[in-house]
């Protein structure tokens, strides 16, 4: 037998040798491969809830600053115009007792023996006219859009939003004495209308 037949023949057997080994190695490989792909796909049932996120109420906090500074200038020149014509006749809210609520004070009668002059006379009857800024329209939208900044598309909160407002109307009632004046009724009529079709269109 030469060298070269030696050589040969090993040769051959060694790739042979090889080439099994490398079977039996791909071989395990794709085994183990499909071993951890079975694992990676096994999934244990939990026991915990994932709770949903929660969505937060958004406050309309720019309508609300505008209708609060809006209704303040305007009381607040209200009660100057009031204050001044009681001043004329002598008397003071203090003395007369007008924001005394806790005692049920009866607003309607410490007005009923106010004097009104003129100019007090006109100024009253334009803010309190049909367009005018304490009349039944603007007054009930202004509510309106307070109860809608305060809730808004909560159908909740607007039930809570109406209970307040007539709570509001309520006391109201009880400082003026006796029946609302004509203009408050006429008022809370048109805002219960416009806050319960509000209601009604939230679902």
């Amino acid at each position: 037998m030469s060298v070269n037949g030696i050589t040969t023949n090993t040769g051959l057997t060694t790739g042979k040798t090889y080439s099994s080994n490398a079977k039996k190695t791909d071989a395990s490989k794709t085994s183990s491969s499909k071993a951890d792909n079975t694992q990676a796909a096994v999934y244990e049932k939990s026991d915990e809830t994932v709770a949903a996120p929660k969505t937060e109420r958004k406050v309309d906090s720019e309508t609300i600053a505008k209708l609060k500074a809006d209704a303040e200038e305007r009381t607040a020149s209200l009660r100057s115009l009031v204050e001044k014509m009681m001043t004329k006749q002598g008397m003071t809210i203090a003395k007369s007792g007008a924001l005394d609520f806790e005692n049920g004070t009866n607003l309607a009668e410490i007005f009923k023996n106010l004097e009104v002059d003129e100019e007090t006379r006109l100024q009253a009857q334009k803010d309190t006219a049909e367009d005018g800024y304490w009349g039944a329209e603007q007054t009930s939208e202004r509510i309106l859009s307070f109860a809608k900044a305060l809730a808004g598309d909560d159908p909740k909160l607007a039930q809570d939003m109406l209970k307040a407002i007539e709570k509001g109307f309520g006391e109201a009632a009880k400082a003026w004495g006796e029946d609302l004046p004509e203009l408050s009724q006429n008022t809370m009529k048109m805002t219960f209308e416009k806050v319960n079709k509000w209601i009604e269109e939230l679902g």
